[in-house]
């Protein structure tokens, strides 16, 4: 579970203007650092088949969120991937 804190933070690393939250940058930005840190939770949890659905479907809303950014403008969906490390 992603904390106030950690959620502002992660808000403030990816925001465009001052009063940007929902842009897709912030919202990609949101859900890797959910999905890392469920990443690391099936690690160790292996049999948590309820929580590894809800991460496959957050890999998804993701992976849409990326679709249109990089259909709207390339060179917001470059900046993104490369701040994020998402593609290896």
């Amino acid at each position: 579970m992603i904390t106030k804190e950690q959620k502002t933070a992660v808000i403030d690393a990816n925001r465009r203007s001052e009063n940007d939250t929902g842009s897709p940058e912030v919202q990609i930005a949101i859900l890797t650092e959910r999905i890392n840190q469920l990443t690391e939770h099936l690690k160790v949890h292996k049999n948590d088949a309820h929580s590894r659905l809800g991460m496959y479907k957050m890999i998804g809303r993701r992976r849409r969120l990326l679709d249109y950014l990089m259909e709207k403008d390339i060179e917001r969906y470059r900046a993104i991937i490369a701040k994020l490390g998402i593609r290896k």
